[in-house]
């Protein structure tokens, strides 16, 4: 009965994932989204800024353009870094897969939609614009874009691991009724059955033991009552 609980009982579910499974993923994802929100405002102060190149400076382009995916793929991140159920840390992957996609063709958007300009690198040398679009808007969101895939692609596999872990709650509870039943002593239908077969045997055994001791006894006492029978006949043949 408790064998047939094993491999993939209901409580085990093929939703179920250990949490270090999107872990590093997750975590790296928080880190680029938060520097994708953050680098407009903060870049500025180390001249590695797009216009307008003050510090805090807040316009409707770089609120949706580089604030509003970058906070998306921060929520990614973290349902991803946190989850323990393979549907919200898939969730979690699209939502930063969509965040990264959009720092590569939102610039693109935002003329026909409307969303305003983002400005122009601030920079002098050719090398430091394009480390600018790269680090700003293309380059960042191939990079966050490459790991929510590699997160849904590990996610969409259920690997051994993930088996293992599934039925860890099962083998617990398992070895638990085991042990309750050691305890109460109900894992003994067998032993309690030889027990009393054992018992039984045991009272035939002695019970039979003590008919023949009482048959004995009744043969011995019919015996000496026929010796005394032929005792007393004796005596009278002899008066």
């Amino acid at each position: 009965m408790i064998g047939s609980k094993h491999p993939e009982g209901p409580r085990g579910g093929r939703m179920k994932i250990a949490r270090s499974r999107g872990a590093a993923s997750g975590f790296l994802l928080i880190l680029l989204g938060a520097w994708g929100a953050l680098i407009p405002f903060v870049g500025p102060y180390f001249d590695f800024a797009f216009s307008p190149d003050r510090p805090w400076a807040w316009t409707n382009a770089r609120g949706w353009l580089e604030v509003l995916p970058g906070v998306v793929v921060v929520a990614g991140g973290l349902i991803l870094l946190a989850s323990r159920n393979r549907a919200a840390a898939m969730l979690g992957s699209w939502l930063a897969v969509a965040g990264g996609a959009w720092f590569v063709v939102g610039r693109a958007l935002a003329g026909p939609l409307g969303l305003g300009d983002a400005g122009t690198p601030v920079a002098a040398a050719e090398t430091k614009q394009v480390w600018l679009e790269l680090t700003y808007f293309y380059g960042l969101g191939a990079v966050v874009v490459f790991l929510g895939a590699l997160g849904l692609g590990r996610l969409s596999v259920r690997s051994v691991r993930d088996v293992e872990y599934a039925q860890r709650p099962l083998e617990s509870a398992d070895h638990g009724v085991s042990s309750d039943h050691a305890v109460t002593g109900d894992t003994g239908p067998q032993t309690v059955v030889s027990d009393d077969t054992s018992d039984d045997a045991s009272g035939d055994t002695a019970t039979a033991g003590h008919a023949a001791d009482h048959k004995a006894t009744e043969g011995g006492r019919s015996w000496r009552n026929m010796f005394r029978g032929d005792r007393r006949d004796r005596t009278l043949s002899h008066h």
